[in-house]
């Protein structure tokens, strides 16, 4: 009887076990970088000016928490494509680097937000060469999912 008693309580604590879910969706969604508002800056073919300071900013979302994003400047001075964007800008003869500037920053967004403002001011060399140049946004959700957006900009 003992035993009966001591398998029976087994069998329904598996049971018990099985029927557990877990609480939490998988994310599976991709995180969205938007700079279609008239706010939002830099835009594919924007033209910044060295010696300034550039103002970036974008709103990010995503479906359940947003994690961190970062900011890559460099140049394109032999026609590399990173683009995401329909359109094309026109760009300068190809040309070898002499003091091409290089941005490259990591920015933390606080914990369980879904939906962001996000802004940063990036100071540009007066004596960077100018040129095409790609402007690379990278947006990580906490799972794991990662967004880019490619926007080619020139720095006169």
């Amino acid at each position: 009887m003992k035993k009966l008693t001591l398998m029976a309580f087994a069998i329904f604590y598996v049971m018990l076990l099985s029927n557990c879910s877990k609480s939490s969706e998988a994310d599976t969604e991709y995180p969205v970088i938007d700079i279609s508002s008239t706010q939002a800056f830099p835009k594919q073919c924007s033209t910044i000016e060295r010696g300034k300071k550039l103002s970036f900013k974008a709103r990010f979302s995503d479906n359940l928490a947003l994690g961190s994003y970062s900011l890559d400047i460099h140049h394109n001075f032999d026609h590399h494509s990173h683009s995401t964007e329909i359109s094309n800008c026109e760009f300068e003869a190809v040309k070898s680097p002499v003091k091409p500037f290089l941005f490259i920053k990591d920015y933390s967004i606080p914990e369980g937000q879904t939906s962001y403002e996000a802004t940063a001011e990036i100071e540009i060399p007066a004596d960077a060469d100018p040129g095409d140049y790609h402007f690379m946004i990278k947006l990580t959700d906490k799972e794991g999912w990662q967004t880019i957006k490619g926007l080619s900009i020139k720095l006169q």
